[in-house]
This record gives C-alpha cells, structure tokens and sequence, in this order.
C-alpha cells in the first residue's frame, strides 16, 4: 500500500479500510442514538433480550447440535437442502487443492458482488428443480448457474472459473439472459451489478500479486495471495478483509475518496467529525466482509487454518437491521419515514446500518448465553447465520406481505 508516513489523509484513508475501523466508528454514531442525540432514531435496550430469545430459539431449531456453519454465500448455494456445489466439484474433478480453491474464489467473489437487494418481483426459475427462488438465495442460484455455464470463464475448455476477460466482455444480453430479467421478473439495480463485474476485470489486471501469481488475472487468484501471507501458520480472519480492501475496493463506483483512495463501502455522517481527514466518515464494508467470510472455505480446502472471526464486523444489510428494527429495539423518531425510500448516503440509513453493527456485537453473547456456548464455539459469523438475518426476514415477513425491509432502500445493487 500507499507510504502514509508523511500525510494524514493517506493515513485516514488506511484506517477507514480496516475491520476495526467498521467497528469504532458504527459504535461512535450509535452512541449518539443511545445517548438521545439522534434525529431519526432512539434505542430500547429493553427490546434487546427478547430478540435475544427468538434469534437463539431459531438457532436450536435450525442447528439442533449447534454445529452452525458461518454466513457466507456458500450457504445459498444448498437452499432446499441440496449440495450443488458438491456435485459440481465431483464432476470437475480439480487436480488439487489448489486449483479447486482458485475456482472456489473465483465462484465467491463474483457471486457476492452479484448479491445485493433484488426487489421483491424478481425470482429465479431453477430448472433442474423447478423451483422459483428469490431474495439472496435466487441471487445465488443465477450466479451459480452462469459460472456453470462458463459465463465467466475466457478458457473453453475450462468453464468452471472466471478470469478479467470473460468478465469484462459480459454483454448486457448475455446478464440478463443468466438472470432471467424481463420486464415481468424486474431485478433492482441490474445495470450496477453487470458494471461491478467490468470493474472487477480491471482491478484483477490493476494488482497482479493480489490475483495473477499463478495464472491469468482471476478472482480466485486472491486465494494463492492469501496463502502465500499465511505461510505455515494460521491466517487471521481480518488479513483476508485487508487483501479484500487492497485488491477491491477500486471497484465500487462514484463513492468517497480520501487522498485518492477509494473507499469502498464508506460514508459521510454530519453528527461526525472533528475537522481532521476521514473523522465524518463511517466504514461498513458489508460485501466486503461477507466476500471475506466466503473465501475462509476456499482457504481451508487450500489447506489455510483461518483464526480470530470475530475480528470480522457484522453485516450492515437490511434483514439484520430489519431485525433491530421490526423487533422494537431501533425506533424511528418519525414513523412516517418508513413510507418513502431513502438513498444509502442519507444520514438516516448511514445511522440504520451503525446501529445494525453495534446491535449485531451487543446481541451475540446474549445468544449464547442462552445457547450455552462460547464465542470460539458460536462465533459472530454463526450467529448471522443461526440467525438474525433469518429472524429480521421472519419479523419482515410477519409485518409486511411483501417481506420488504422496514425502511425502504434505493438501492443501486451494491450496497444491500
């Protein structure tokens, strides 16, 4: 990275681009709502332990031996119980560990930036089973169906990858077609999502040592980079939200910078701010993080041990801040703001999604506490999974029929 020995917006910039930073500065604007100091929300801690109650019933009931895999996109792929993944490996038949890992990167990281919010009309029609699934698992299911098909792969005879060529030759037809768009199966923020893949291509080109070590600029290459970081010991799970910063944060389009850094997932906060660079600003990172909790699998088939999840911040998306909200713990000083959509940069869902990662921290040792088990056993990770973001879709789906997010988002495809 940048030198920043001599510049405090360069050294700002760094710490922005950080798992702690997520942390410190979502609990710093959340003090502000505990404290009454907010225009648009207050707190009930009160709401916290009954939310508590439901998100560790749901968990034994999911997982009734607590074994609970972490919240990552691989999940999605096994909707209706079904290891798709597995089948597919079986087929392919990877000559090693490594190049298996390398697909399974490549596979992750295109798949995760795919996943943001697809509006309540789309579904996808999975024609091996005829089901029609939407929301994050459909999302999952198209982008598998496209890597399947070598959508993403410039290398004919081998269509299980993607690379930068494949990637930034993909035509709108050719989106739309493997995401089955029509104007009677709309998908919000399509246009972004076909860019993100473009822009994707150009940052695997723009950092060979990230993507490129040991074959042609690909997604997956970031695995090679990371082992290569971990040698023969473990690998800490916040080194591989760094590698994701560094290699992919260039991608995301007309956001925040900070002495010509992109910074990705990061926005302004005017009850912030002291007057020194980056103190209005507050990181989130929520693909960024959920890529990085999709790529700890491909590391272990690498043979990687990853250590310290959570180091990892929870996920700022809209079914766990769903859950705070409908639960009763985040309300809105004006409820009538729950009727019109807001813009992610507006204070009010900068405020939401804070909240949503210190609720997250605040919520987790309460789950298992009642679960009975430690925070190496369950970690943060689990408990997304066990779950809130399956608790907040539950309450969403028990207060509005069309299971939509307590405040509405325009969303651009990606960010939620």
């Amino acid at each position: 990275m940048t030198d920043t020995a001599n510049d405090p917006s360069l050294e700002a910039a760094r710490t922005i681009l950080t798992a702690e930073a997520v942390r410190d500065r979502t609990a710093a604007l959340f003090a502000l709502i505990e404290d009454g100091k907010s225009e648009h929300f207050t707190y009930d801690a009160a709401a916290l332990p009954r939310l508590a109650d439901r998100v560790a019933a749901l968990t034994r009931e999911r997982f009734p031996t607590l074994q609970v895999p972490l919240h990552a996109r691989w999940r999605h792929f096994e909707v209706g119980g079904m290891d798709r993944l597995g089948g597919i490996a079986a087929a392919r038949e990877w000559s090693s560990p490594e190049e298996a890992a390398r697909a399974m990167g490549d596979l992750a990281i295109t798949s995760v930036l795919l996943d943001a919010g697809a509006g309540p009309r789309w579904e996808y029609h999975e024609a091996a089973t005829g089901q029609r699934i939407g929301r994050s698992e459909g999302l999952g299911l198209a982008s598998l169906g496209m890597f399947v098909a070598g959508a993403f792969s410039a290398v004919p005879a081998d269509p299980l990858r993607a690379d930068a060529e494949a990637l930034e030759s993909l035509t709108v037809e050719e989106f739309a077609a493997g995401f089955q768009i029509t104007p009677d199966n709309p998908l919000d923020g399509a246009d972004g999502r076909r860019a993100l893949l473009v822009s994707l291509a150009e940052a695997l080109r723009a950092s060979p040592d990230l993507f490129a070590s040991e074959d042609d600029p690909r997604p997956g290459g970031i695995i090679d980079a990371l082992a290569a970081e971990a040698g023969d010991a473990p690998l800490p799970a916040a080194a591989i939200l760094d590698f994701v910063l560094e290699g992919l944060s260039p991608i995301w389009p007309s956001r925040l910078t900070l002495a010509g850094i992109p910074l990705g997932d990061t926005w302004a906060h005017p009850a912030l701010g002291d007057g020194t660079p980056g103190s209005d600003l507050v990181p989130f990172h929520k693909l960024s993080t959920w890529l990085s909790l999709s790529l700890i699998e491909p590391l272990l088939v690498h043979g990687v041990t990853v250590t310290d999840l959570d180091a990892l911040p929870g996920l700022a998306e809209y079914r766990n801040g769903g859950l705070f909200v409908d639960g009763g713990a985040l309300l809105l000083r004006d409820p009538k703001a729950a009727e019109t959509p807001h813009a992610v940069d507006e204070p009010l869902i900068v405020e939401w999604r804070a909240a949503t990662v210190t609720l997250l921290n605040r919520i987790a040792p309460l789950v298992r506490e009642r679960l009975g088990v430690s925070a190496e056993d369950l970690p943060l990770a689990a408990i997304l999974e066990g779950g809130t973001w399956l608790a907040g879709r539950q309450l969403a789906a028990e207060k509005r029929a069309d299971k939509s997010p307590p405040i509405p988002i325009i969303s651009d495809g990606t960010v939620f």
